[in-house]
């Protein structure tokens, strides 16, 4: 892959231009629209997925083991070096196969901070098997990991722990996932686990979708026009009180709105599941003849 154009938006923040990774990206959704889904990397199929019926649905879940890293390894060196994540993370993308990058606007940006719950009750540390509970109208909001967590205690998160200890840990990259309100982890399992039993909080930095110029400027137009016709009413009731204030809220709020659509989050797409529901049954019993108990 060349090097897509970046928008860069501070020490910590960047959007990545991809133009010539056209079609299906190598690690992706599929389904067969009836509630089946499966992510693949690849030609690996690395998560099974099936929801319930109605409106706050259950997501079961099953993990295959087979799904790689985009990222080559960290070494210690590279974690005590000052090197900036975001761009060095997003260079490695680049270069990587079985990621989710395909043409379009990508962001990465470093984060810090999360909603309570996120790293605990919402982290997902069940393997195979797990089920999350889909808000009605929404996703889950939490961190599915993409293969089994390493213990506490193993050698490699024991290192980790050291550089957490120290403040050098890299930041664990994450992938936001529209339909789960998540995210799910492409690299740094090992260093989430080093984290939290260091009682930490992960540093991540995330990667998300975001808006082609030539859509949210659409939108963009679209909520110019509407400003627009506002303030021309509004402008036409000079007389009533508060007049000014009206008119400075709708302006900001116009500001506001406009600097947001480049950075909003559409949602994630899925492809098709070659050979429809067959072909995630015959997946799912494999599955489940390798994992009986589950």
């Amino acid at each position: 892959m060349n090097r897509g154009h970046r928008e860069l938006l501070g020490p910590g923040r960047l959007v990545l231009n991809v133009s010539d990774r056209p079609g299906p990206p190598a690690l992706r959704f599929e389904t067969t629209g009836d509630g089946r889904i499966l992510l693949r990397q690849g030609d690996r199929p690395v998560l099974l997925g099936r929801t319930g019926e109605g409106c706050c649905r259950e997501l079961s879940l099953h993990g295959l083991d087979g799904y790689r890293s985009p990222l080559p390894p960290l070494r210690s060196a590279m974690m005590r070096s000052s090197v900036n994540w975001p761009h060095r993370y997003t260079r490695w993308l680049e270069e990587a196969d079985g990621t989710p990058l395909q043409d379009g606007r990508w962001e990465l940006a470093v984060r810090t901070g999360f909603p309570p719950g996120i790293w605990t009750e919402d982290f997902v540390r069940d393997w195979p098997s797990s089920s999350l509970e889909l808000a009605c109208g929404g996703g889950w909001h939490g961190v599915l990991p993409l293969r089994r967590l390493s213990p506490p205690d193993a050698a490699r998160v024991k290192a980790y722990r050291r550089h957490a200890r120290e403040g050098t840990l890299a930041p664990v990259l994450l992938w936001w996932v529209a339909f789960l309100d998540g995210w799910v982890i492409l690299d740094g399992h090992d260093r989430a686990v080093a984290a939290l039993a260091e009682g930490e909080q992960p540093r991540c930095v995330d990667l998300n979708r975001v808006p082609d110029e030539d859509k949210w400027r659409q939108v963009a137009e679209r909520a110019t026009h509407e400003h627009e016709a506002r303030i021309r009413r509004l402008a036409a009731r000079t007389d009533e009180p508060g007049h000014v204030r009206q008119r400075a809220v709708l302006e900001q709020g116009h500001a506001e709105l406009i600097a947001s659509l480049p950075y909003g989050m559409p949602p994630t797409g899925f492809w098709p599941l070659p050979g429809g529901a067959r072909a995630w049954d015959d997946l799912a019993d494999r599955a489940m003849f390798q994992f009986p108990r589950d």
